[in-house]
């Protein structure tokens, strides 16, 4: 970072709250200004919520403005859009989808959901059977997806549909961003075993997508999809958290307030979490220090794969703690959340909704697989249906 680029942050910070102050401007108009200026992913091209500025330098502005009572863009509720929509699209979009995309993706005006699982491709995600089939200048798309977070309440979805069953699998598939709102998309939700439909199913019959909804080239999807599938590992597993953030904290407070729940094999459980949570920490900060030098890579699949092994195993530790309390439940009507809260509810919440960390993502087994060959350089396991075109595995 040069002097020059630290202090043309700064000038903008100031300038965008001396235009716009937040205790007298409007939510929205505040993160469309803040986008406006650069100041929203200050890594990202100018004109496109950035500055072309290091990644390193976001934290800064971030502190400055929630310093002065700015609002943020609620990340929670737009994750799928700021962590896995926008760097695919920043990546492969022509100019006119970054343009028209990414400023109310970020402002959380329009909300986005991942349309890649299906029933029968779900580990094995390029064997997926939704198809899409040229129609003149469009690409009329039909199949099913599924454990679709935010389709309840997004209006763009990512994509992906199989293009060309005559090819192997890896290779006939096509990225393309849809229209929540269009004719013949049909989400319903599922309920899970916490009470709520966070998930949901997707229908699509007849959709027709604009050929000008394309990202990448056709047939490039799972290329494109390897940059969507990187930066959601690192998004759910790479989080920047404070020592004794997350579950490790509300174990740990339990513990301090709770004595006479204490036991010694709690006690040694209690520390060993502590030691793995501090661990994870230390590593995604190393993580999201290697990200400013570019693109996440397969190390991102070790970050999601720990963070879902310690939520499970801390969330256990705290129902084991609290003993009878711990089996308590507040709420089991089915809601449509569009966020999902660990903190904010109780123990039985977090045990049950831990149990998804291990799938939601991409499964522990097949993070497995991703960091054996590509991190370890370990020979891949043999795969009979590699070299098949896609029409002739057995489904």
């Amino acid at each position: 970072m040069t002097p020059d680029i630290g202090a043309l942050i700064q000038a903008r910070v100031g300038a965008l709250l001396a235009e716009y102050d937040p205790a007298a401007t409007g939510r929205a108009d505040f993160l469309r200004a803040r986008f406006d200026a650069g100041l929203a992913w200050v890594h990202f091209p100018a004109g496109l919520g950035g500055l072309g500025a290091p990644r390193a330098l976001q934290a800064l502005v971030d502190a400055e403005l929630a310093a002065a009572g700015a609002p943020d863009n609620d990340p929670r509720r737009i994750g799928i859009g700021l962590g896995m929509a926008a760097p695919t699209i920043l990546r492969y979009g022509t100019e006119e989808q970054k343009s028209r995309l990414l400023r109310p993706l970020w402002t959380g005006e329009e909300v986005w959901c991942q349309l890649f699982s299906e029933p029968g491709a779900g580990s094995d995600l390029a064997a997926l059977a939704t198809r899409a089939v040229r129609k003149g200048d469009d690409w009329v798309v039909n199949g099913q997806k599924v454990w679709t977070s935010s389709a309840h309440t997004a209006r763009w979805a990512i994509l992906l549909a199989r293009t060309d069953p005559d090819v192997p699998k890896h290779r006939g598939i096509t990225y393309f961003v849809c229209d929540m709102t269009d004719p013949g998309v049909e989400v319903r939700p599922l309920r899970q075993i916490t009470g709520e439909a966070e998930f949901n199913e997707v229908f699509l019959t007849g959709v027709r997508i604009p050929d000008a909804h394309r990202l990448g080239g056709v047939g490039e999807g799972w290329q494109v999809a390897q940059t969507t599938l990187n930066n959601e590992r690192v998004a759910i597993g790479g989080q920047a958290i404070s020592r004794e953030g997350g579950m490790i904290g509300v174990v740990a407070e339990t513990w301090r307030r709770r004595p006479e729940l204490r036991s010694h094999e709690l006690h040694q459980r209690l520390l060993k979490g502590w030691l793995d949570a501090e661990v994870i920490r230390l590593t995604g900060e190393r993580l999201r220090q290697q990200l400013t030098l570019g693109q996440p890579g397969p190390e991102g699949a070790a970050m999601k794969l720990a963070f879902a092994r310690l939520a499970q195993e801390l969330s256990s530790l705290e129902v084991e703690l609290l003993g009878e309390e711990g089996l308590s439940y507040d709420d089991w009507t089915m809601t449509r959340p569009e966020i999902v809260d660990f903190t904010g509810r109780e123990a039985g919440y977090r045990y049950l909704r831990a149990k998804g960390n291990s799938i939601e993502g991409g499964t522990s087994e097949i993070l497995r697989n991703i960091i054996a060959e590509r991190v370890l350089g370990l020979p891949a396991e043999p795969r009979t249906d590699k070299d098949l075109p896609w029409k002739e595995l057995a489904r």
